[in-house]
């Protein structure tokens, strides 16, 4: 599904705020991660690195190669991983809300 142009600018917009909370929400797990007490510091190292590995490819899905063409999926991943407020949902159009909000995604 091709959006439209207005929701495409709005995306392009929101998408860096979108970024911004997914690569806070990996620094907090980290930290929990580092500071964990229950792990020897090679354990914390090696679940901190694989952490870190599938963090990024999730955010290489949610947030690479942003191309109006692929909108419509990195629409519908961001907001399934709650990347968007409520308010920010409501700025798309109605047509785009239900793209994004359709079931049947499957989140990985």
């Amino acid at each position: 599904m091709s959006i439209p142009e207005r929701d495409w600018k709005l995306f392009r917009e929101l998408r860096e705020l979108a970024l911004d909370r997914f690569c806070k929400r990996v620094l907090v797990e980290v930290a929990a991660l580092a500071d964990s007490d229950l792990l020897s510091a090679h354990e914390r190292y090696r679940n901190l690195y694989q952490l870190i590995h599938r963090r990024d490819k999730e955010l290489a899905q949610l947030f690479d190669d942003p191309r109006r063409s692929n909108a419509s999926i990195q629409l519908r991943l961001i907001y399934a991983r709650g990347l968007f407020t409520a308010d920010e949902v409501d700025r798309f159009s109605a047509e785009t809300r239900s793209e994004m909000t359709r079931a049947g995604l499957g989140v990985p």
